[in-house]
């Protein structure tokens, strides 16, 4: 069952900080992933469009030119899967390997913040449809 995408995005912070949370539905089974160029350190927050959160290790971050970045957590992020949603806190304008994702947990109806998670390289990918 697809939850419905939630989009939280929050005004910059003090110290020019900035931060956001983004959830969306699952992608489609029957989809092929293609890896194109070399993995890379930070994304653009001011360029990500919206992410799916494909399983509790893999996330994709869809960007506003029409790429697709996976990141793959080096870490098991166990309630990622389930709650579809997460935060991050930034405060250079990219979203690096580096960074920490918190998974939001909906508490009848009060977010609040769970498991931090650490975040890997941001591999671009295409998707295809599968032939049949």
């Amino acid at each position: 069952m697809k939850k419905p995408l939630l989009l939280i995005l929050t005004a910059a912070m003090a110290g020019g900080g900035m931060a956001a949370a983004i959830a969306a539905p699952d992608a489609p089974a029957d989809t092929e992933i293609k890896t194109v160029g070399k993995p890379q350190n930070c994304l653009n927050i001011r360029q990500i469009r919206s992410t799916d959160v494909v399983d509790k290790n893999t996330i994709d971050f869809k960007m506003t030119n029409g790429k697709i970045y996976r990141n793959i957590l080096p870490n098991s992020c166990s309630s990622l899967r389930f709650e579809e949603a997460f935060s991050y806190r930034v405060s250079t304008g990219q979203l690096c390997n580096i960074d920490i994702i918190r998974v939001l947990q909906n508490f009848g109806g009060r977010i609040e913040q769970g498991e931090a998670c650490g975040l890997g390289k941001f591999q671009q990918i295409e998707k295809a449809r599968a032939d049949g």
